[in-house]
Order: structure tokens, then sequence, then C-alpha cells
């Protein structure tokens, strides 16, 4: 029997699912386990004055071995997916247009600049190492743009023949541990430099690979720094398309493959709608802090069971030389962003 993927937040719900649908009931174990996590979550960070989300994120990853119950899956997978995209679009009412202008055309071109240069060092980075220009076209563009469902639509797109599913595998867990490595230490490194929210919100945003992570490292900061950070996140989100139709061209598809270009995600779609409804309408202020609240649960809870469903056992075993592409893209999305926030914000 083949075994399934790893495990890992998945925004676009492009990894591994059951044959049969799960019903209803079968998702309440695992999403028993996440609400109850994240009540402790909440209550260490109300006593301790701890960020909700790294508390979140080191109770599930200490709870990483209820992974292997295969009665939680369905609740888990629901939580670090679904719930995750929820609490995304909820973000939307907490930022304006304004807010998105305030970063500045230098700001978004910047964006640009980093996405293609993290690409592009993922791709140098494997041809160094002696793998092919599509494994750094994959372990590049999920480090650029958003992690694991970036991934998955970079592999579908370049096709079995080019990447095989255990070179995916490899990928998505290099990029979930150090998309986690990084909302632990990105924050402390934005303290240590001195930035201000926008500026770190900025930094964070544009570097860390995965949504959940991203948003997490960003309100750890502060909660302006989440928002700016969800801003510049969900911006490269949006380029996943354009991206996988410059891929195309350098890599025609293999015959019988799927055809069509990703089209954007409903959650960021979502985002920006009421991220619009906030700009162009006065949103009443009890609405507003419902919302706040709410994101800020639901995106807890994801984080919860994204550290639960971590498959930190995967990457123990794994090779150490294929996640030096990743490592090597990562560091040059860190260090663009830095110099970004610092030369462009301040």
């Amino acid at each position: 029997m083949q075994r399934p993927m790893p495990a890992v937040a998945d925004l676009y719900g492009e990894l591994y699912e059951p044959a049969s649908a799960p019903s209803l009931r079968d998702h309440i174990p695992g999403l028993i386990v996440t609400a109850f996590a994240t009540l402790a979550a909440a209550y260490l960070s109300d006593h301790y004055g701890a960020p909700l989300t790294l508390m979140a994120l080191l109770i599930g990853l200490a709870l990483n071995f209820l992974n292997a119950d295969k009665r939680l899956a369905p609740g888990l997978a629901f939580a670090s997916r679904t719930l995750l995209r929820a609490g995304i679009v909820l973000v939307g009412l907490r930022v304006t247009f304004g807010q998105m202008g305030e970063l500045g055309p230098a700001a978004l071109a910047a964006i640009l600049v980093i996405v293609g240069l993290t690409l592009g060092a993922g791709i140098l980075a494997a041809r160094a190492f002696g793998f092919s220009a599509a494994f750094g076209t994959l372990a590049g563009g999920a480090v650029a743009i958003c992690g694991a469902s970036a991934a998955m639509a970079l592999a579908t797109l370049l096709g079995d023949r080019r990447i095989s599913q255990a070179q995916l595998a490899l990928v998505l867990v290099g990029v979930s541990a150090m998309s986690s490595f990084a909302m632990f230490l990105y924050p402390i490194i934005a303290h240590q430099a001195g930035l201000g929210d926008t500026a770190a919100g900025f930094m964070i945003g544009a570097s860390i690979h995965d949504v959940a992570q991203a948003l997490g490292a960003g309100y750890s900061f502060s909660d302006h720094a989440g928002e700016t950070a969800a801003i510049v996140k969900l911006t490269r989100v949006a380029l996943l398309a354009p991206v996988l139709a410059v891929v195309a061209i350098f890599f025609p598809r293999d015959k019988g493959a799927s055809a069509g270009i990703a089209a954007l995600p409903w959650f960021v779609v979502g985002f920006f709608a009421l991220a619009a409804v906030n700009s162009l309408l006065t949103v009443p202020a009890s609405v507003s802090n419902v919302a706040q609240t709410g994101a800020s649960a639901l995106l807890a809870c994801a984080v919860t069971a994204t550290g639960i469903r971590s498959p930190m056992d995967s990457l123990l075993r794994a090779g150490a030389r294929p996640l030096l592409v990743i490592l090597a893209a990562t560091l040059v999305a860190l260090m663009l962003s830095a110099l970004g926030a610092f030369t462009l914000i301040g």
C-alpha cells in the first residue's frame, strides 16, 4: 500500500486526501483536540504574556505524537486548512487598501524582485548541488511564494518526468520545518535589528514560506506588524498564477498533463474583498472586534493543528543535500526582505 504524503499546512487542499470524504462525525475528535490545545495556549498566553500563536505552535509540536492517530486526521486537516483560510479572510476586515497603499509602489516592486530572485536562487543552488533546474524551481518557488501549496502547484505543472514523488515530499517537509523555525527566529531578528512595526511586518511577510507561520510571526511582533505581514504575504500568494505561467514557458507540460493555470485561491479573494469593504464602508466597531477575535482564534487553531501534523520524523530521516537547496533560497529571501525593510521602510 502506498504511503500518503507528509501532512503539512495545506491552503489549497492539494495534498493527500482519503479515498472517501470524511463525515462531519469524523472531524470531531481532531477538532476537539485542536480546540483544547488552543485553549491551553490561550491560557499560557494570557497568564505569561507570550504571543498566542507562538504558544499554539509550541503546544502543537509537543502533541506531535498524536499525528499517528488516524482518528484525528480529518479534524486536524480541517483545522490546519479550512480554519486557516477562514481566519485569513477575516483578517481582511482589519486592513484597508489605504494601508496597502502606505507600503508604496517601491515596496510592491520589491516584493516582485524578492519572489523572482528567491526562485532564481533555488535554481542556482539546485544546479550547484547536482540537482535539476526543475527541482530548483520546485524548491525555490515553494520558498518564494506560499510553501507547500506552491510546491504542489509547481509539481503538477512540471510533471512526474521532472519531479519525483520523493523529491516533492522532501520539499514539502523541508519547507514546512523551515517555515516553522522562521516563525520563531524572524521576529527575534526584527527586534534585534530595531525594526518598527511596518518594517518588521514587511520583512516577515516577504520572507516566511507558509501563510500560517508568516501571520503567526507577524502578530507575535505586534498587531500592526501582523497586518502588514498579511498584506505582504498574500501579495506573494497572489503571484502564484503569474509565476506558474512563466514556469510553463520554460518547462512545457508533459503530454496528458492537466491544462490551465491555477486560479487565484478563494481565501485571497475573500481577504481582498473584506479589505475593500473595510476601505469603502464604515464597519461598526462591534463587527470589527468580533472579526478580530474570530481571526485570532481561527489562526491559533490552525497553527496548533499545523504543529501537531508537522512531519518532523520524516525530516530527520531525509538527506541533507536537497534541504540545502531550500535553505539557500530561504536565506536569500530573508536577506532581500531585510534589505527591503531597511531601505524602503526603515
